[in-house]
């Protein structure tokens, strides 16, 4: 009887919790055990809701599970499974038996590979020596027609019919010509075909030929065969170039479109378009351009007429329309396949190049900018014209990009051009910035109002400058990128012109490194003209200036011309922050005139101490105080070059600091005075007091303060009367507020009245 199978081993902990093999939901071992179980995509499966080291815990739990499973099988069959080797009988001999048919198949298999590799090879030497047989038959074919092109080529050239030296017989019949008797020849014989249509004809079919033949020695070049055949051919293009140039040039000289067009087409096929434009300009542009512009050794006083090119560019365009347009209407017609030739760049463009650059070098001199601008502007006039001839924009692309079109191009050295009138326009001003002092203009009528008018040759050298950048004779239209960087320079070289000259003023700098001598040395009058200038170039810069450039510039796109704008306002604007700078210039300058009068109250003192002398009227300086604002005011150009809201500043700024220096002075002289007073007061009490005498003041005494006080009082009234006078109401400047109550009565410190 076979021993019970023994129960699982189980550990105390098995009996008081989960089995051994609990796992939890998500962890099925029945998936391990799926024929298209994959490892990878189950783990990545698992992972998006099982963390990696929860993962790896469980998988090592059931391997170990399985260990011990494994170890309970072999356990509870570990008889079987000593015995098994004990059960194997008789293995290498059912071994060898098996072992003895593979053998013998193997042998068979290498012996059929041996014959297939046998047979591929000769299939592959079969098809090498196919494929050299097919390359060679290509090739001989290849020989063959080249031989028959170069034949054929040659038999047509012979056939050519020749052009008569006689421009009377162009159109002779080719019935007058016994050796034109092949077919071809005999069908134009029927027609009446000119011989020069006919060699035309025939010089477009060889043109063909000769294209098909370029194709073939392109192909079996550095063979034997076509190496002996080369002089032929070499012979046979030199031919056929020369017969197709005479072919074109005479019908050229007899305008014979026909003839023309199929040269044209002939040229076009053996690709040699640069013969074609350059017989061109040989025998009908050259001629034509030479009459007018002179370039030979017979002209060499063809100098004395000058360099200017407008009139030439004019009799160009007439032999143009007149002896060229025929030839351009023939290759730039629809559909007619002549696109690739551009008469206008390599023949007529190139031509008059060299004309200009033989007749006429002077025309490219920048050195003369005015008769170099003319030339350059009628130049591009002249390519504009050249372009109107092209059919459509990628002609006019086509002619653009040709090489000498770009060498036109540099001849004219705009860089240089642009670095001479920068030197001549802001040399201008330079010159007269240095100035030690302004220059009034010589020409101001003083019976004539001149508010609309600049008034500085400092000024009116700017402006002239500013609108130099923008006139027809000076601008080009390809640089005024930086013909606005000059026109913006210009006006901040006068703002810091300006500048540094009030900082000079202001800080009584005479050296005259800083430039701002002008400043230093000027009166208010100059000032005044300034204010003026300034307003008056603002005003202009910001109007009709600026809508000139823009005008300009209209051709640009709307970003642009925004930036054009923003940029002159803010160039207008910073000159306009200078205003302030000068008007309180003029006002320091009133000011100080004012103060000088000013600086007579200290007599005041000495007028009044121990004196029993009682103040009854203001005193005599008060009426100067204000005498140069009132003659300022009054003065013949502060009326004519001053805007009234600018006077009123003036006046307003100059009153209250005037007011203020005024204050100062009043306020310092009672303080003193106070003191003083106290001081005598003290020592005289003294006195008295080591001489046992009694006091001898009376209730009627008046102090010498308050006599001055008084006194100033009288001055302050006169003087705000004075400033009411003016325009100016005395109670709304603080300054004067605050004298009134340091010198008025008490009773009349609460309230002002003149």
């Amino acid at each position: 009887m076979a021993d019970p199978i023994p129960a699982p081993h189980r550990s105390a902990t098995d009996f008081f919790s989960d089995p051994l093999d609990a796992h939890p939901l998500w962890f099925k071992p029945a998936s391990f055990l799926s024929p298209d179980f994959d490892s990878e995509s189950y783990i990545s499966e698992l992972r998006t809701f099982v963390p990696f080291d929860t993962l790896r815990s469980e998988l090592n739990n059931y391997l170990s599970s399985l260990n011990h499973e494994l170890i309970d099988l072999i356990n509870r069959d570990y008889a079987d499974f000593v015995n098994l080797s004990t059960k194997l009988v008789d293995v290498d001999a059912a071994v060898v038996r098996m072992r003895a048919p593979l053998v013998e198949l193997r042998e068979k298999i290498e012996q059929f590979r041996g014959s297939v590799e046998v047979s591929l090879v000769a299939i592959e030497n079969g098809l090498k020596q196919r494929s050299e047989a097919a390359s060679a038959r290509e090739t001989l074919e290849l020989l063959l027609d080249t031989f028959h092109v170069v034949s054929k080529v040659e038999k047509l050239i012979k056939e050519l019919p020749s052009v008569p030296s006689d421009s009377s017989n162009g159109d002779v019949n080719l019935s007058e010509r016994s050796l034109l008797s092949n077919g071809f020849s005999a069908q134009h014989v029927e027609n009446g075909t000119s011989i020069r249509e006919t060699q035309s004809m025939l010089l477009e079919r060889i043109a063909s030929e000769m294209n098909r033949l370029k194709f073939y020695v392109t192909h079996a070049k550095n063979l034997p065969f076509i190496e002996n055949m080369e002089k032929r051919i070499q012979n046979a293009s030199l031919t056929v170039d020369a017969s197709l140039g005479h072919c074109f040039a005479d019908g050229l000289e007899h305008r014979d479109a026909t003839a023309i067009y199929n040269c044209l087409r002939a040229y076009a096929a053996i690709d040699n378009t640069n013969n074609a434009e350059e017989i061109f300009r040989i025998n009908v542009v050259a001629p034509l351009i030479q009459k007018i512009i002179p370039h030979g050794p017979s002209a060499v006083v063809a100098g004395s007429f000058g360099d200017g090119l407008e009139n030439d560019y004019q009799l160009i365009k007439e032999c143009i329309d007149k002896d060229c347009k025929f030839l351009l209407e023939i290759s730039s017609a629809e559909n007619s396949g002549l696109h690739v030739f551009d008469f206008l760049a390599n023949s007529i463009l190139k031509e008059v190049l060299y004309a200009i650059q033989k007749g006429k070098p002077g025309a490219f001199s920048p050195g003369r900018p005015t008769e170099f601008l003319k030339n350059y502007k009628s130049s591009l006039e002249f390519l504009a014209y050249l372009e109107d001839h092209c059919p459509s924009r990628s002609a006019v692309a086509k002619f653009r990009s040709e090489a000498i079109y770009t060498e036109f191009m540099k001849q004219w050295n705009i860089g240089v051009y642009f670095s001479l009138r920068f030197q001549e326009i802001a040399g201008s001003l330079d010159s007269v910035l240095t100035s030690s002092s302004l220059v009034p203009v010589q020409n101001l009528d003083p019976g004539e109002s001149n508010n609309q008018y600049l008034t500085l040759t400092q000024s009116v050298t700017l402006l002239e400058s500013l609108k130099s950048c923008w006139r027809e004779d000076v601008l080009v239209l390809s640089c005024s990128d930086k013909f606005l960087r000059l026109c913006l320079q210009l006006l901040a070289r006068y703002s810091n012109w300006l500048s540094s000259g009030l900082t000079a003023r202001k800080n009584h700098n005479t050296n005259t490194n800083t430039r701002g001598e002008w400043a230093v040395s000027a009166v208010i009058d100059d000032l005044i003209l300034v204010i003026h200038d300034i307003r008056c170039l603002v005003e202009l810069v910001r109007g009709d200036y600026l809508q000139h450039v823009l005008q300009l510039l209209s051709s640009c796109s709307p970003d642009v011309l925004e930036s054009v704008r923003q940029s002159i306002l803010q160039g207008a604007q910073s000159l306009k922050s200078i205003e302030p700078l000068v008007i309180k210039a003029v006002v320091e300058s009133l000011v100080e005139k004012s103060v000088e009068d000013l600086r007579q109250m200290k007599g005041i003192t000495a007028t009044y101490r121990l004196t029993n002398k009682q103040p009854i009227k203001h005193s005599q300086y008060v009426s100067g105080v204000l005498r140069p604002l009132k003659v300022f005011l009054d003065g013949e150009r502060t009326m004519r070059y001053l805007a009234s809201e600018t006077k009123n500043e003036i006046l307003l700024c100059a009153a209250t600091e005037i007011t203020d220096r005024y204050y100062e002075l009043a306020a310092d002289l009672v303080s003193v005075t106070r003191k003083t007073e106290s001081s005598l007061q003290k020592m005289r009490q003294s006195a008295q007091r080591r001489a046992g005498a009694s006091s001898d003041i009376s209730d009627n005494y008046v102090s010498d303060t308050d006599k001055i006080c008084m006194q100033l009082f009288l001055d302050i009234q006169e003087y705000g009367r004075n400033l009411s006078a003016l325009g100016v109401e005395a109670v709304n400047i603080a300054s004067y507020c605050s004298l009134w109550q340091c010198v008025a009565p008490v009773d009349k410190k609460n309230s002002i009245n003149l």
